[in-house]
């Protein structure tokens, strides 16, 4: 492909080629436009935005139409090395060195673990176990919608944001979801317990069915070619299909195995920087100052800061009231979450077609918001008053 390192420059590597690895790809280029620049791609290396396969169903989008960009274009436009197929198998922090799939041994100058993060999997019993999906890249979006041919009924395994979407995304194929989770209301984990409530009404209006405080065990096959999941409390369940949708674990065996610091993501300093010299982690798989944030904006405000850093510019990351908007149409939701560390309380006041909840930490100041239906007009003004998490 285009823009080939030669011997006498040693290049920026980014491993990963999602959002995180393009988002730093374009704005070191925007930068530099001469340092040499590889990004390693396990999969097929196009372009896609990953966030978009929630609610794809509705826009009746195929796996080809998400892809926005090739390989070979993404290539070109960021003048770079794009190698598709390839995997790590070890870093050498000491050597500055990579040794990749096929045992071929790569030097960077810098390097950006843009890794990601995988699905986490309940340990299912059952014959049809290795029936179920989950939608974490294109692969698994093609997969998923093929899966999808002749189905009446879904069931997802997890209501917090990725479920919810999800849920209301299958109301437009006409497939009936059922949304299980071991805790007691949905965005149990962004939401007051009035502002899910709400939330929950509203779904549920649309045809969307909760179960709460139940786990599945075991997924069996079916006569119908459906399967049965057998739940916690007893009871059974027959679908058609079932997605899991419990949550992500960043990506940080390879870091690990280099030595690098790992708490729940690979631990960076404002910097982005790792324990390791020249090596930067950003995106789902990055712990910022304690902060695992999987999400659009986090890794784009990190984009632009550690593009700056590759280039002689060390800058700092900061995090402004960054609101989440959750892609459920049938209740438009907006959330804003309090730092995890913030003590306060949550105020909520609803009305027929709105309901705002505000987050008062102990000192009075408004730390977090979550708005939902009518009252989502009020997102940037609220974010405007919210303080950073990380600022200057």
């Amino acid at each position: 492909m285009s823009g080939e390192t030669t011997s006498a420059a040693v290049p920026v590597v980014i491993v990963g080629s999602g959002l995180a690895g393009y988002a730093v790809a374009r704005e070191f280029r925007k930068l530099d436009k001469e340092t040499p620049l590889v990004v390693l791609s396990r999969d097929h290396g196009g372009f896609y935005s990953k966030p978009m396969l929630s609610n794809a169903l509705a826009g009746q989008k195929t796996a080809a139409s998400l892809l926005m960009k090739p390989a070979d274009k993404m290539a070109a436009e960021l003048n770079a090395s794009v190698r598709v197929g390839v995997s790590v198998q070890r870093i050498a922090t000491a050597e500055r060195e990579l040794t990749l799939s096929g045992g071929e041994v790569l030097a960077y100058r810098d390097l950006v673990l843009a890794l990601g993060a995988d699905p986490i999997r309940l340990p299912l019993e059952g014959d049809a176990a290795n029936t179920v999906l989950s939608v974490n890249d294109l692969d698994d979006y093609a997969r998923f919608a093929q899966a999808l041919e002749g189905a009446r009924s879904v069931a997802i395994l997890g209501g917090g944001l990725i479920g919810c979407e999800f849920a209301n995304d299958l109301l437009h194929r006409g497939i009936a979801p059922t949304v299980l989770d071991v805790a007691d209301r949905p965005l149990s984990r962004l939401l007051p317990v009035e502002a899910s409530a709400w939330l929950r009404a509203w779904l549920e209006a649309a045809g969307v069915n909760f179960r709460f405080g139940v786990t599945a065990s075991r997924i069996d096959h079916a006569d119908d070619g459906g399967v049965k999941l057998a739940l916690s409390d007893g009871s059974t369940l027959h679908t058609d299909r079932v997605l899991s949708a419990i949550g992500l674990r960043p990506r940080v065996s390879i870091a690990e195995a280099a030595g690098l610091a790992v708490g729940r993501g690979i631990t960076t300093d404002r910097l982005l920087a790792t324990s390791a010299a020249h090596l930067y982690a950003v995106g789902d798989c990055a712990e910022v100052m304690g902060l695992n944030l999987p999400y659009v904006m986090p890794l784009m405000q990190q984009s632009r800061a550690l593009a700056a850093t590759l280039c002689g510019h060390p800058t700092p990351v900061g995090y402004p009231a960054m609101p989440v908007l959750v892609k459920t149409p049938a209740c438009p939701t907006v959330v804003c979450p309090p730092p995890p560390d913030a003590v306060g309380r949550w105020t909520v006041i609803s009305t027929e077609d709105a309901c705002e909840a505000r987050y008062i930490d102990a000192c009075g100041v408004l730390a977090g918001f979550a708005l939902l239906g009518a009252a989502t007009s009020q997102k940037q003004a609220l974010a405007a008053t919210v303080p950073a998490w990380l600022a200057d």
